[in-house]
């Protein structure tokens, strides 16, 4: 047997135990059921004539062995993705997939009507589209354009600058109507408030404020920021939002004008190599234009 080169699917399924940290969760990540990874492990160590993972009662433990090999072999798995990478740039086909990231507030409240256009435009281009709060990963091809509210850093990416969405304090007259509309910051401590679960955000930008927020004055937590908008539409309590989504939906009103928020910059985004490709060239400028629209009125 060819120890030097065993079957890919075997590394694979390797490289996933190790980043997910299991067999289940490589299991998930693969879309193949538990045992048929634990089977991969195996049978790769066998062709290779050696022990990569101690069998505990937790899972499996990856061994010294293991982690000198996942080292090469995430090496070769970015050197794959980037090979793939430069064939997708010399697509010249206005036809198949594109793969969108954005926020969920973005993908809920903002794209739909941009990608209802994009696909009349452009019939023959199917679009996926994944709504995370956190950074997909453009280098891996978790996505092949991304709206992202910061500005990416990594040399391999082309990033423009669609503008900024202004955020605001806010309330549904349906609260208003019963609380009362607060005067000033210091009154926002009387009512009911809708703020993050994990993050700190709001709590960090209230104290460059001056505003001593603490975690437990939050009446209802959520790190969905969807959720929050819901929540805040439906006459919880007070929040935060993009001023364009509040200016857009009846019933909601932006107050406490005094409170400075900053705004969240809008950067589209793509990899250097994937901008040569046609379908994803053609999305992206559409999907810029639009943006700019949105975002400069």
């Amino acid at each position: 047997m060819n120890r030097s080169s065993p079957d890919w699917t075997l590394w694979r399924s390797f490289d996933a135990v190790m980043e997910a940290g299991s067999l289940s969760g490589a299991a998930r990540k693969l879309g193949l059921s538990q045992p048929t990874v634990g089977r991969h492990v195996q049978s790769l160590e066998r062709e290779l004539s050696t022990t990569l993972f101690i069998r505990t009662i937790r899972g499996l433990e990856p061994n010294a062995n293991a982690m000198i090999l996942f080292e090469q072999v995430k090496a070769a798995r970015i050197s794959l993705t980037e090979a793939a990478i430069l064939a997708e740039g010399a697509n010249n086909r206005l036809s198949g997939s594109v793969r969108i990231s954005a926020s969920t507030v973005t993908s809920h409240y903002i794209l739909p009507k941009m990608i209802t256009r994009i696909k009349r435009h452009y019939p023959d281009i199917k679009i996926e589209l994944v709504p995370s709060d956190s950074a997909e990963n453009l280098l891996m091809r978790e996505c092949d354009i991304a709206v992202r509210m910061f500005r990416p850093t990594q040399l391999e990416l082309i990033s423009r600058k669609i503008g900024q969405s202004p955020i605001t304090c806010c309330a549904h007259d349906v609260y208003l109507e019963e609380r009362g509309v607060p005067e000033n910051i210091t009154e926002l401590y009387e009512h009911d408030l809708v703020g993050f679960d994990r993050s700190d955000l709001f709590i960090s930008v209230a104290k460059r404020l001056g505003f001593d927020l603490k975690r437990s004055d939050f009446s209802l937590r959520t790190d969905s920021q969807t959720a929050m908008w819901e929540m805040i539409r439906a006459g919880f309590g007070i929040g935060f939002a993009q001023s364009k989504l509040v200016r857009s939906e009846p019933g909601m009103r932006a107050i406490l004008p005094q409170l400075t928020i900053p705004p969240l910059e809008i950067w589209l985004t793509t990899h250097r190599e994937l901008f040569t490709s046609a379908r994803i060239r053609a999305i992206y400028d559409m999907l810029g234009e639009m943006l700019g629209d949105c975002f400069s009125r």
